[in-house]
């Protein structure tokens, strides 16, 4: 997959507030760049936690699930575009279908 943008989850963790976030943002971005998803499915049996939303859209509990990843995939051309990462509270105030 490509994932577009890691710069987003970058400027998320190298805040000061978000710091913990760093490790657990670079495996999922590793795991996602090596990753072959074909459907939401495929998601599901490597991220069992994951929620899916809609056809293409996937929120990822990152850190212990002290914050929300959200992305949208587009399975056929194999992209995954990073729409939002915060916090729960952060999380709750988005309408993630406006994304």
């Amino acid at each position: 997959m490509r994932v577009i943008a890691k710069k987003t989850l970058k400027e998320f963790y190298e805040n000061k507030n978000y710091i913990d976030s760093k490790s657990s943002l670079e495996s999922w971005h590793y795991e996602a760049l090596k990753a072959d998803w074909k459907n939401p499915n495929d998601i599901k049996e490597q991220y069992r936690s994951a929620s899916i939303v809609g056809s293409n859209k996937i929120v990822f509990n990152i850190c212990g699930n002290k914050y929300r990843l959200i992305v949208k995939i587009n399975y056929h051309v194999q992209i995954v575009f990073v729409k939002f990462i915060g916090t729960h509270k952060e999380y709750d105030k988005i309408n993630i279908e406006e994304l």
